[in-house]
């Protein structure tokens, strides 16, 4: 255990943090005055105790303390502990229509989906229940969990240090958001990759496997496979003519870069351009994968015959022939089977980043 001592305070870093970072005192003002002149920041933090095997509960505590040493002079913190499904999203709205500058999402990509999904409520954002005093609620992220692809689009690291320091800087950014809709169905939102038929498959057997760590990817394939066959697909892109795509394999949705434990599957994809990047496996047989896998891996496949990349702002999926069997998941959520419209709302959330 490392000790750090700044001016009268002495505090002990967790053991997993990273300890050669030196601790700022200046955090979010200039000195003590200006920030006993300016208002308190209120953040909300959202953790899932049990993710990752309840490695995620237990590294939230051993930060706790060292995050409210680094923003407790200017900012009021507030710890919400997720009970089960669903319950980031109603926490997240609630802390919304309360005023709360920031909704921080703990965990990973799952934490943060749900989070993302709680800044809207009936197609709309969910907005502070005074609307005379308006202020945009930010969204952040510690990723803590067993996969944080979104964050590899930015470049960022699992470090919980340099997340917090994010925290303290407050730079925000405004980011895209993916929404997914079915006839007479719910809307739905996503922040990284949406995809359909076998990676969707796939990562809805890995979800059954996450006390394996990112292994879990590796056994969802696997089952995936069996059984496997490629479908034809009616896509329309930008509301235009119905195309057909003979022997789709898969079909990823990116707003943003990476899914499945690392695996770089829209490599031209960012939650600022205004557009998803669509892409396309035809005709893959299961040693296709095995040997391209490096390829997805470091997003060099486009250039692999049967790899399919356009830009789209919207894209609608259907089967040709129906046998509703085709899954779709978005963030490695399962959302049930074909047929999806996915649209992108350009700038709808501001992300400190």
């Amino acid at each position: 255990m490392v000790y750090l001592t700044m001016a009268m305070v002495s505090m002990a870093k967790p053991s997993f943090l990273r300890a050669e970072l030196p601790l700022a005192h200046d955090l979010t003002s200039s000195s003590s005055s200006s920030s006993s002149n300016s208002r308190r920041r209120d953040l909300v933090f959202i953790v899932n105790p049990r993710g990752a095997n309840g490695r995620t509960g237990r590294e939230w505590k051993k930060l706790l303390p060292y995050l409210r040493f680094r923003l407790g002079t200017d900012c009021n913190i507030s710890e919400s502990l997720t009970e089960g499904p669903s319950h980031a999203i109603d926490i997240t709205r609630e802390a919304i229509r309360e005023g709360a500058d920031a909704v921080v999402a703990v965990g990973g990509d799952g934490t943060l989906h749900e989070v993302v999904n709680g800044f809207f409520w009936g197609g709309k954002p969910v907005s502070k229940h005074d609307s005379k005093v308006p202020r945009t609620t930010s969204l952040g992220l510690i990723p803590l969990g067993t996969g944080s692809d979104f964050a590899r689009t930015f470049g960022w690291s699992n470090d919980p240090v340099d997340a917090i320091e994010r925290l303290v800087k407050g730079s925000r950014s405004r980011i895209d958001v993916g929404v997914i809709t079915k006839e007479g169905g719910d809307l739905h939102y996503f922040i990284n990759v949406a995809d359909i038929h076998l990676s969707a498959k796939a990562g809805y057997h890995a979800s059954k496997y996450k006390r394996f760590g990112n292994l879990c990817y590796v056994i969802g394939a696997l089952q995936a496979f069996f059984g496997h066959q490629n479908h034809d697909l009616k896509i329309r892109v930008n509301d235009g003519e119905w195309e057909l795509y003979p022997k789709v394999t898969a079909l990823c949705i990116g707003n943003a870069q990476f899914f499945g434990g690392g695996m770089r599957i829209t490599p031209n994809a960012h939650p600022s351009s205004g557009n998803f990047e669509v892409v396309t496996l035809q005709d893959f047989k299961w040693y296709d994968f095995i040997l391209k896998l490096h390829r997805l891996y470091n997003g060099t496949h486009l250039s692999v015959n049967n790899v399919l990349s356009r830009s789209a702002f919207s894209i609608e999926v259907e089967e040709v022939v129906g046998s509703n069997s085709i899954f779709v998941q978005s963030d490695g959520e399962h959302l049930g089977f074909l047929p999806r419209k996915f649209s992108i709302l350009p700038s709808v959330i501001s992300m400190i980043c």
